[in-house]
């Protein structure tokens, strides 16, 4: 469904993708790990066509308006209410105006249909990004952080809508600094280090290579000796 063989990318002289590749079956959930910073979000961008690499190849195996986004920059009108904003998407996918409550509802913002954009939390805002980017039921669907800055039991909720997700036939590419959900999450992860993936699988895989479990695969500890990072949350 996804691939990226021996991809670069520059901004000015600086490299900041280099020679990355993977590759993401249909089906699949895909964790792109590394810290802030790391070229994750700009891998993100060239595989939905808003960068282009400076070498090496890259496919998607759908149509642009098969695929769904959630980026850190939420990108929402502020003055908006939560509902509208989904409205004017509807309008732009061709999908039913019912798709906005049940997109709504299925991030927990049922209530906060009327609300403006402008009057809510950072949570929120960030689960009304995701309700925008699954209301035309993507093939793809690709999530920058999506429960950074989210209450635990949020997060949980997330998590359980993104295997819902998956369950009816969506692949998901989600990118992470947090190790523990990716282990709970993921299929297949890769792990990026100053825009090079220094080790890629299924976690539980990659833990064994190293020897990395506590009472699950600790693929925090694989990172942190392969690249000598001492803290993800530190920007590269």
């Amino acid at each position: 469904m996804i691939l990226m063989n021996n991809i670069v990318k520059r901004f000015g002289e600086k490299t900041v993708l280099s020679d990355v590749s993977f590759s993401v079956a249909d089906g699949e959930i895909f964790g792109l790990l590394g810290p802030s910073g790391a070229g994750k979000t700009t891998i993100i961008n060239i595989l939905t066509r808003q960068l282009l690499p400076d070498g090496g190849t890259k496919s998607l195996g759908v149509e642009p308006l098969q695929t769904g986004l959630m980026l850190e920059q939420d990108g929402l009108y502020s003055r908006l209410t939560a509902a509208d904003n989904l409205n004017l998407f509807a309008g732009i996918y061709g999908v039913p105006k019912s798709k906005v409550a049940q997109s709504l509802e299925a991030v927990g913002l049922g209530d906060a249909a009327k609300r403006p954009v402008n009057k809510l939390s950072k949570g929120m805002r960030q689960r009304l990004a995701l309700a925008r980017a699954i209301i035309h039921s993507p093939k793809v669907l690709f999530l920058d952080e999506p429960t950074s800055n989210l209450d635990p039991n949020t997060a949980i909720g997330i998590h359980k809508l993104i295997f819902g997700l998956r369950d009816n036939g969506a692949t998901i590419f989600l990118t992470t600094h947090n190790m523990d959900e990716a282990v709970h999450l993921c299929d297949n992860v890769a792990l990026l280090h100053k825009g090079k993936i220094v080790e890629y699988g299924a976690p539980r895989e990659i833990c064994e290579r190293h020897e990395s479990f506590k009472t699950v695969p600790d693929l925090e500890s694989v990172f942190i000796k392969l690249t000598g990072v001492k803290s993800l949350e530190v920007k590269e």
